[in-house]
């Protein structure tokens, strides 16, 4: 295939009909629209207004907080970890962080840090330096002779 065989499937572009050019094009006069009222015309407000009521959407309670301070973690389980460390992407000797993760490709976006979770196994005696982990995660690293630091907070466990 070639670029300039590259078309697109049949019917999936429709051609752009004439409207409002009088009787003999099937869509003069009204252009489809029907009869006179709200919906002929343009600007149409159907979705929210209700004829000067109070709109269904304004009436319900608002329900919920949303924090503009919560962090976002990117979230790393130890079966990856290992995986990348058996595929040789990952060098179990050095100290892992969020850019090196970033850097070899295991993980696309740190976004506010990373977070170390216990899903799968670990074997490789592991130094890691992230924002955030859990406790049988941090329990799974120390297990295996490594150690983790958390970042930012002063409940960092040293082995």
């Amino acid at each position: 295939m070639k670029l300039n065989q590259l078309r697109d499937n049949p019917g999936a572009r429709k051609d752009k009909i004439c409207v409002g050019r009088g009787i003999g094009c099937g869509k003069g006069k009204t252009s489809g629209r029907g009869v006179k009222g709200q919906k002929a015309r343009s600007g149409v407000n159907l979705g929210g207004f209700e004829g000067g009521q109070m709109p269904l959407f304004r009436r319900m309670p608002k329900r919920g907080f949303k924090n503009p301070g919560r962090c976002h973690y990117a979230v790393i389980n130890l079966g990856r970890l290992q995986a990348a460390i058996d595929a040789g992407t990952l060098d179990a000797s050095k100290v892992i962080t969020a850019d090196v993760l970033r850097e070899t490709g295991i993980l696309t976006r740190v976004f506010d840090g990373v977070r170390l979770l216990a899903k799968g196994e670990i074997t490789s005696k592991v130094k890691l330096e992230i924002s955030g982990a859990s406790q049988a995660a941090i329990a799974a690293v120390e297990k295996a002779g490594g150690s983790v630091t958390v970042l930012g907070s002063e409940t960092s466990s040293e082995a």
